[in-house]
C-alpha cells in the first residue's frame, strides 16, 4: 500500500495487442445471422507499471463480430453464411434430381415434369424440363466418354461411380448444416421424383442409397423414407 492511498497499485500485469490478419463475412453464432468479422491474433507482453517488456507468447486466433463485438474459435468460419448455405441447398437439388433423372431415364414427361418443379422450387424459377433433359444427355455423354471398361457392363446404371461422386461432392459440405429433417427431405425429393412414372428402378435405388449416405443418413433411415415416399400421404 502506497503512503497516503486508500488503494493498492499493480506494479505488473500482461497485456494483449491485437492484429487483424483478415476480414470478410460470416454467419454470427451470437447475432444468428450474416455479419462481417475481423480475424485477429495476439501477442502477449509482461508490463511493469503500465510498460510493455519481455513476450509472453501468442492468443487466438479469435474470430470478432464487428456487430454484436462476440468473439469466437476460428471454427465459427466453417459455418457457411445464409446467402452460400441457400446457393449450397439450391445446387444440391438439382444435383440430385440430375442424378435421378440419368439413372432413370428423362424419356417419361411426368418424370421431367416432377423434376423440372422440384428444382424450380429450390430456387432455380426458370428451369424447364427440356433444360433438365439436355443437360442429363450432355452429362450422361461426357461422362461415357471417360467411363472405365469394367463398369460398362453387369450393374444398373452405367454411369453409377461418376454418379456418386457427383453426389458426394455436392452434399457432403451440406449435410453437417442441415438439421436432419432437412437431409430426409432433401432425400425425399429425389424419392418423389424416381416414383412419379411408378416404382424405384433398380438403377433408381442406388442413386437414392447413395444420396443418403452422402447426406448422413444411415442405410435403415434411408430405406425407411425411402417405402414411405411410395405410400400416399
Amino acid at each position: 500500500m502506497l503512503p497516503g492511498r486508500g488503494r493498492s497499485l499493480s506494479l505488473w500485469g500482461v497485456r494483449t495487442t491485437w492484429t487483424t490478419v483478415d476480414d470478410g463475412e460470416f454467419f454470427c453464432p451470437g447475432c444468428g445471422g450474416d455479419r462481417n468479422y475481423a480475424r485477429r491474433t495476439g501477442r502477449r507482453r509482461l508490463t511493469v507499471l503500465g510498460v510493455p517488456l519481455s513476450a509472453r507468447g501468442t492468443v487466438g486466433p479469435v474470430v470478432q463480430c464487428a456487430s454484436c463485438e462476440g468473439e469466437f474459435g476460428p471454427e465459427a468460419l466453417d459455418h457457411p453464411t445464409s446467402v452460400r448455405f441457400s446457393a449450397m441447398l439450391r445446387d444440391a437439388v438439382h444435383t440430385v434430381a440430375l442424378a435421378v433423372l440419368a439413372a432413370g431415364g428423362t424419356s417419361s414427361r411426368t418424370v421431367t415434369a416432377a423434376a423440372a418443379a422440384t428444382v424450380r422450387s429450390a430456387g432455380f424459377e426458370d428451369c424447364t424440363e427440356d433444360q433438365l433433359t439436355h443437360l442429363v444427355e450432355a452429362l450422361s455423354a461426357d461422362w461415357g466418354r471417360y467411363l472405365p471398361e469394367e463398369a460398362e457392363s453387369g450393374i444398373d446404371c452405367p454411369y453409377s461411380a461418376t454418379l456418386a461422386i457427383e453426389l458426394h461432392e455436392a452434399l457432403e459440405p451440406l449435410a453437417p448444416h442441415l438439421a436432419p429433417a432437412g437431409r430426409e427431405s432433401l432425400l425425399l425429393q429425389g424419392a418423389r421424383i424416381a416414383l412419379a412414372d411408378g416404382p424405384y428402378n433398380p438403377a433408381e435405388r442406388e442413386v437414392l442409397a447413395t444420396v443418403g449416405a452422402a447426406l448422413q443418413l444411415c442405410a435403415d433411415d434411408t430405406a425407411r423414407l425411402l417405402a414411405a415416399a411410395r405410400t400416399p400421404s
